[in-house]
């Protein structure tokens, strides 16, 4: 018996990976978190699976639940929205599960930053405009940020920057970022990506407060923010350059 740690996406059932969705198909029991993860990928869990959403359940109900399948001899499909590896509580679920000496596997899923970029139609590196990509979110409630992890940080590289979790404070990141970055920093607010009614919303630093105002974005959301979202006179890479010598193509680089 295993939990299986699924990542399913950014809410397009057919986004899930291939091994994910088999995984799904194979587990008895589904713990699923049904306030982000859409309907429609239950519908590749086998018939008369146990389908519990976690959503109104905590940390201790979880642990209980992948006990009990445990003690059952029941495999667990755990899925989660977008990908594991950032923004998904996986961690403190693991530990519990080691305790126990509960096995257990992790499956990645295309990421929500993806997604956004895929429907931006964007590149997020772009040669000698932005070489880095930071993921990151705003300090909340639930979960204070490090000290040195400080949005005016991250500026300070002028790097693309993702925040996650943060439409609610989108005031203080045009605060913190416009000295940095410039009212005309181009920004792009992605929410609910892959999703039906997923939307769009394009500006700048300047006027992406006032574009918000009258739209009704809540907490999937997630701001891009950086010159690469807009970046049109670039040098062209050097993977494709004929003078570019490589193992590929003409040999070594001398």
């Amino acid at each position: 018996m295993s939990v299986h740690f699924i990542g399913a996406g950014p809410g397009a059932a057919d986004l899930i990976t291939v091994r994910g969705r088999d995984l799904l198909g194979q587990c008895p029991v589904c713990l699923y978190a049904g306030s982000i993860v859409p309907a429609q990928l239950l519908g590749y869990c086998p018939a008369g699976a146990r389908l519990v959403d976690t959503a109104p359940l905590t940390l201790d109900d979880i642990e209980a639940e992948c006990v009990a399948a445990y003690a059952a001899g029941q495999d667990v499909a755990r899925l989660h929205s977008g990908d594991l590896s950032v923004f998904s509580a996986v961690a403190e679920q693991i530990r519990r599960l080691e305790r126990h000496g509960i096995p257990y596997t992790l499956t990645p899923g295309v990421p929500a930053f993806a997604a956004a970029a895929a429907l931006l139609g964007r590149e997020l590196t772009v040669p000698e405009v932005a070489q880095s990509v930071i993921l990151t979110r705003m300090p909340g409630r639930a979960s204070p940020m490090p000290a040195a992890e400080r949005l005016h940080a991250f500026a300070a590289t002028g790097a693309t920057l993702v925040l996650h979790l943060a439409i609610q404070a989108i005031d203080t990141i045009v605060v913190e970022l416009m000295p940095v970055y410039g009212g005309d920093c181009p920004v792009a607010v992605v929410a609910r990506a892959t999703w039906p009614d997923e939307r769009i919303v394009r500006g700048t630093l300047a006027d992406i407060g006032a574009k918000l105002a009258s739209e009704e974005i809540e907490r999937t959301a997630v701001i891009l923010i950086g010159r690469a979202l807009a970046a049109q006179d670039f040098r062209d890479s050097a993977l494709y350059d004929p003078t570019y010598r490589r193992r590929f193509r003409g040999g070594e680089k001398p």
